[in-house]
């Protein structure tokens, strides 16, 4: 039984590189600004964790509830972007095959909404500065999705030119 359940992980894990090599192809990122994508949500969840537990060495209430925010952004942002650093938790994987498959804009939500609520939780430098690369990290997502756009309107204004040049030639 313990052999049938490491194949079937094994397949998964295939399966879930399989298919995040194929999405770098369809989504329109280049290899290394999904990195740097990848990079800013671990930095944004080392600064979160950290930041976290020293906004809870306090007495306030409302410190240690943003606090406690932070800590679990930073785990979030852990399981999503580097599932590696969470390998005694068995569903990281899945979880993150699941956060690969949304899109960019749907990341940029997630993420800046994660960073903004214990800012507004508790407005402090600590809440602050510790949130700020994991907003950074949702930016930079919601520049993904954007530049996808664009990419996507120039190609089709691009094939409307072409398509008109020949239809004005031979009106000629």
């Amino acid at each position: 039984m313990l052999n049938s359940e490491a194949t079937r992980a094994e397949a998964e894990s295939e399966n879930v590189a399989v298919s995040a090599s194929e999405q770098g192809d369809a989504d329109g990122m280049t290899w290394w600004y999904r990195w740097l994508c990848r990079l800013a949500g671990v930095l944004g969840g080392v600064s979160c964790a950290i930041a976290g537990v020293w906004n809870c060495v306090t007495i306030d209430p409302l410190n240690i509830a943003a606090g406690v925010w932070m800590v679990l952004n930073a785990f979030v942002l852990f399981l999503c972007e580097a599932p590696f650093c969470c390998q005694f938790i068995e569903f990281a994987n899945a979880v993150s095959a699941r956060a690969d498959k949304l899109r960019h804009w749907q990341k940029a939500v997630f993420y800046c909404g994660m960073a903004m609520f214990p800012v507004f939780l508790r407005f402090s430098f600590t809440t602050l500065f510790g949130n700020g690369i994991a907003f950074a990290s949702g930016v930079l997502y919601g520049l993904a999705s954007l530049g996808k756009k664009l990419k996507d309107r120039k190609m089709a204004d691009d094939e409307k030119l072409a398509g008109t040049l020949p239809n004005e030639v031979a009106m000629q």
